[in-house]
């Protein structure tokens, strides 16, 4: 068949057109008994095509013109053999190509009626070549006795032709009356359904239903049988004589006679079984996990949409499992030796999961999910969650090692209809973190409430960059006081987010959050530098009883970011504050087992000037000695000791601690902060134990840097 020609699509409608009549004259006349020249036949042929194209085109849409076509080729003489077959084969590769470009139709209902017009141009042909017979045939009746051998031998040539392009197609055709019973196969159809043409001419029609028919493929056969349709297009199986399944695309056409009263069914069967496996084929791996077989997350949450849909008194339950340091095994012992694990583990899930509405997949990496629908309350989905445990607590061997596994399992059960996919294992997502954070090897059950800490968490840490952006946050000072005469030795900056959901967020909501993700380096050299400006200005306002000095926590991630000591060197400079003014408060578990490194940049501060006070001390493995080499001038005692000083009596080894501790800072050189005052009766105390200053509720609350200065000690709280 002649390939498409190069620049078709750039061609207007009349051109396509005249180049699909050019294909088909060529692609016939050579079997074409006519006294035209190629040039004069094609002109013949392209009003044909005409009408085939508006054919395809029409609304509503009627295979008579392609009826007619047919017959219109055999008026032209084309009634050798091949001659049908070439223009079909035309028709089906060339008319939607050069006929349907300019058409609103979808391209699959252009191949449709396409086909049926190849079987309504197929049907006309056949029709006229009988009809064309029987004029033959009464015409040799009337002539003469010495004209009746030569018209018995026209007659056998077209039945010999006809037979020709029954016998010879590439789909396969068959005949049937209007009860059903075969009448003719071709060979092409026999060999379809396993070569034996005997068991495929005896049989009737109804005899071939399949448990894969769609409910309406038999109702349009009796349609059709009727004379209500002339022809449907179904795609359906049938069972060889060897148990084995055939997929054909069906097209099934009436046959009328001369009369239009139906007559004969005739059926094109094409061959689909190689095309539907190869579907299949494709569908499963689409829908399964390459590495471990196991269903991936596109068959999981098919499976899961259909157990969260509504439904009467139903429930789901679904366990999450990550499993514990896979990353380390990864690591140590390369991904192939990861990758052989995880197959494992595949195996034993899956033969775990035994119930029929129980399901285990595979959601990408060390991450598997088993879901059960139709689950008898949490006690199910409980035990289904201890079964993968147990699965996985024998140890494997990969590659000479034998490894022990551990997972953690997040559980969500309930009822269906209540949540979506996503909010499910979302949950599933959380609740296997609070397992893992528990230690891990074990089970968590969701938790409403959990879950909703855990979102608002994450919601605090995706908005932490806008919000500094935004100008959200801003600082409270709260007074330190000097423990001999009550005076304001300096202000401690507290930092405070102003959320616009959640209104206004203490430290310990969004300072772990920046910590995890960075952003604490700019935040706290925002308020490094906000403190510092407030420092400034109460330096020159109120020289005669300003704040000495300002205090400023840095986090862990803060001291060992490299810029610690320039970006600390460029705010004062910038401010015009001077070092002595600036205290920097460091945890004390943030120096345990401090190298020089890291206690270089202290270092670098303290010989600046700067002050650097050890934070919350007391709460980490004090070790008392280790403060020789800290390069430290306070110490910060935490509010615990603050806390045994409410006591009546108080408890004299509390007070023998925190006097050894002031004796030995003070022997030090270094001035003692005791935090969480809240008493006149502990302030008293710590004064009398010689602590140098305080802070706490006693005092003032954190506040508006105005208030620094109007602070009495007759406003304490």
């Amino acid at each position: 068949m002649p390939s498409q020609p190069s620049g078709a699509e750039a061609d207007g409608p009349e051109d396509r057109l005249r180049r699909f009549a050019t294909i088909w004259s060529r692609a016939i006349f050579p079997v074409t008994a006519t006294s035209l020249t190629r040039a004069e036949f094609e002109g013949h042929l392209l009003p044909l095509a005409r009408v085939l194209c508006d054919a395809l085109h029409a609304r509503p849409f009627d295979t008579a013109p392609a009826q007619r076509t047919g017959a219109a080729l055999v008026e032209a003489h084309c009634t050798d053999p091949d001659a049908l077959g070439r223009s079909l084969g035309v028709v089906d590769s060339y008319l939607v190509l050069y006929c349907g470009a300019e058409s609103d139709l979808p391209a699959e209902e252009l191949r449709a009626r396409c086909s049926r017009l190849q079987h309504a141009m197929a049907a006309g042909y056949a029709q006229a070549l009988r009809e064309r017979t029987r004029t033959e045939q009464e015409a040799i009746a009337q002539s003469a006795l010495s004209a009746r051998s030569a018209a018995e031998l026209a007659l056998h040539a077209t039945e010999s032709r006809f037979r020709a392009i029954f016998d010879g197609a590439a789909v396969g055709i068959g005949i049937a009356d209007l009860d059903g019973n075969v009448l003719e196969v071709n060979e092409t159809l026999t060999r379809m359904f396993g070569g034996m043409e005997g068991q495929v001419r005896s049989r009737n029609v109804s005899e071939w239903v399949h448990p894969e028919d769609g409910p309406h493929v038999w109702k349009l056969y009796e349609e059709l049988v009727r004379g209500e349709r002339e022809h449907y297009r179904v795609e359906k199986p049938y069972y060889r004589g060897d148990g084995t399944v055939l997929w054909t695309n069906l097209t099934v056409s009436l046959l009328r006679d001369a009369e239009g009263n139906p007559q004969y069914q005739l059926a094109l069967l094409e061959d689909t079984t190689e095309r539907r496996l190869l579907h299949l084929r494709l569908r499963y791996e689409a829908t399964h996990d390459a590495l471990t077989g196991l269903p991936n997350r596109t068959l999981f949450f098919e499976r899961l949409e259909k157990a969260l849909a509504p439904g009467e008194n139903t429930r789901f339950g679904l366990c999450y499992l990550d499993l514990d340091g896979f990353k380390v095994i990864n690591d140590s012992l390369g991904h192939s030796a990861g990758d052989r694990l995880l197959v494992e583990v595949a195996d034993r899930l899956q033969s775990c999961v035994t119930g029929p509405h129980e399901m285990v997949a595979r959601l990408g990496g060390d991450e598997f999910v088993a879901l059960t629908t139709g689950a008898d309350g949490r006690r199910d989905v409980t035990e289904l969650a201890d079964r993968m445990l147990g699965a996985l607590a024998a140890p494997l061997r990969i590659e000479g090692r034998e490894l022990t596994v551990r997972g953690s399992v997040g559980v969500v059960e309930g009822p269906a209809g209540e949540r979506t996919p996503a909010e499910v294992l979302r949950s599933a997502d959380i609740t296997m973190y609070r397992a893992k954070s528990a230690g891990g090897n074990r089970f968590e059950l969701a938790d409403p409430e959990a879950d909703a800490r855990a979102i608002t968490r994450h919601g605090l840490t995706t908005a932490l960059p806008a919000a500094l952006e935004r100008g959200e946050f801003f600082i409270e000072y709260q007074p330190l006081v000097h423990l001999g005469d009550g005076s304001v030795h300096g202000a401690e900056a507290l930092v405070r987010w102003c959320h616009p959901q959640h209104g206004v967020l203490g430290p310990d909501r969004f300072i772990p959050l920046a910590e995890d993700t960075g952003l604490i380096v700019p935040l706290g050299r925002w308020v490094l530098q906000e403190a510092v400006r407030q420092a400034r200005f109460w330096r020159s306002r109120h020289a005669d009883g300003g704040p000495l000095r300002i205090n400023v926590n840095l986090s862990p991630t803060q001291l060992h970011h490299p810029r610690l000591v320039a970006d600390t060197v460029d705010v004062l400079e910038r401010s015009g504050l001077e070092p002595g003014a600036l205290c920097l408060e460091v945890t004390e578990s943030a120096l345990i087992g401090a190298d020089e490194d890291l206690l270089k940049p202290l270092r670098q501060l303290a010989e600046m000037g700067v002050d650097i006070a050890l934070d919350d001390f007391g709460t980490g493995y004090s070790n008392l000695a280790n403060l020789r080499r800290l390069p430290v001038s306070v110490l910060k005692l935490d509010r615990s000791f603050t806390r045994g000083m409410q006591q009546h009596p108080v408890d004299p080894v509390d007070l023998k601690i925190v006097e050894g501790i002031v004796s030995l800072a003070h022997s030090l050189e270094l001035a003692v902060t005791v935090e969480g005052v809240e008493t006149g009766a502990q302030a008293r105390r710590l004064r009398d134990l010689g602590c140098d200053t305080a802070q706490g509720w006693y005092y003032a609350r954190p506040g508006a840097p105005d208030r620094i200065h109007t602070l009495l000690l007759a406003d304490a709280v």
